[in-house]
């Protein structure tokens, strides 16, 4: 067997086209990076059946409780609720800070984590509030958590966004946004 090198030049002379064949060429099969085919199936069609179930079923939970719900309720445990809560935003914030600083492309999920955790806590800070409460909590969440929340959740999307971009193996055909799945 001749084994023969491409040069620099020669890559570089390649068209988008050929450089995707040669890295599909050149990568790991498919087969050994991804499980079964059948687990993919069974896993997948699991998700989407909770999913699928999940938004049925709380569609009239929301119905029942908007109907029986007080509207003042005395909660036990409500300090440890709102530490344990923020407990976890700093882990999720920690998480993001540092993978960032590490430079992982696992930031992706605790900056969207923390996004979301910062937009619920800007909600249940306005809707729980005292009337006499309100305008501070509506202030720090227009000031801070919104704020902050947008840069995380679209720091993650951009970033994941360019790893689809930057995939060599990318259709350039089809939109980032419905790039399917590899398996």
């Amino acid at each position: 067997m001749t084994v023969s090198r491409l040069s620099d030049g020669e890559i570089a002379g390649m068209s988008d086209d050929e450089r995707r064949e040669l890295i599909r060429r050149l990568q790991v099969p498919v087969e050994r990076v991804l499980p079964r085919p059948e687990v993919v199936r069974v896993h997948r069609r699991v998700r989407l059946t909770l999913m699928v179930g999940g938004c049925l079923a709380l569609i009239p939970w929301m119905v029942y409780l908007g109907l029986t719900l007080p509207a003042e309720y005395h909660a036990q445990n409500w300090s440890l609720a709102w530490i344990g809560y923020d407990i976890v935003l700093v882990l999720s914030m920690a998480a993001t800070a540092y993978l960032g600083w590490r430079r992982r492309v696992l930031l992706i999920l605790p900056a969207l984590a923390t996004g979301v955790l910062l937009l619920v806590d800007a909600w249940f800070d306005i809707v729980t509030a005292e009337a006499s409460d309100v305008w501070w909590s509506a202030g720090t969440a227009i000031v801070g958590e919104i704020p902050l929340a947008a840069l995380q959740i679209s720091g993650a999307i951009m970033l994941f966004r360019f790893l689809i971009l930057a995939h060599p193996l990318r259709d350039p055909t089809v939109s980032v946004w419905r790039t399917p799945l590899p398996f």
